[in-house]
Order: structure tokens, then C-alpha cells, then sequence
């Protein structure tokens, strides 16, 4: 495996051409690829998350774990982009947004 740092632009495509690759994004796909679909699914990916730590604050299996963060972030990268939503750019401006921001307790 390629140690090279990718961008977010990168991983993005490296994403869709998985998806292509499956068939994913054709019209007749049993896995429709509309950003409900997406959002549902990275939902549920990142719940799978919450089970590596379901009655512990260890991990356990930190390859399993990084597999579920993988899941995550790749539905992230694939609904932002379907969404034509610039992720870089929504993460910078909200990073921004948080700088104002305080968070009583």
C-alpha cells in the first residue's frame, strides 16, 4: 500500500471509482446511490462505531475500529459529493463558525 498522504479531492475519487466500479451509480443498481440512500447508510456505519466501545472505554480491535472509521468517512466523502458540497471548504468555514462560538456546561 501507497504511504502517500491524499487529499480529500483524491480519496474522493479513489471513492467514486470503487463505486463505479461495483455499479453502483447505474440507474438500475439495487443500490441506489441518492444522498438519502448515503446519509442512511453513514448513519448506520457510524453506529456500528458505538459497538467497539459498548460497555467499555477500551479498544479492543483497533483494525476493526479503523475499518468502521473508513466506512464513515468514505459515505461522508461520497454524500458530500453528491451533494456537490465542497467538504474542504464546508470544514474550513465551519471551523471558522466554532472559533466564535462557546460551549457553556
Amino acid at each position: 500500500m501507497d504511504n502517500k498522504k491524499l487529499t480529500i479531492a483524491e480519496l474522493t475519487e479513489q471513492m467514486h471509482a470503487l463505486v463505479r466500479s461495483k455499479g453502483w451509480y447505474e440507474a438500475d443498481s439495487k443500490r441506489p446511490q441518492t444522498p438519502r440512500n448515503l446519509a442512511v447508510s453513514l448513519s448506520i456505519e457510524a453506529a456500528e462505531i458505538l459497538e467497539h466501545f459498548q460497555f467499555t472505554d477500551e479498544i479492543n480491535d483497533r483494525e476493526e475500529l479503523g475499518h468502521e472509521l473508513a466506512d464513515v468517512l468514505l459515505y461522508l466523502l461520497q454524500l458530500a459529493s453528491v451533494s456537490g458540497i465542497d467538504l474542504e471548504d464546508a470544514v474550513l468555514r465551519k471551523i471558522e463558525v466554532n472559533k466564535g462560538r462557546s460551549w457553556e456546561e
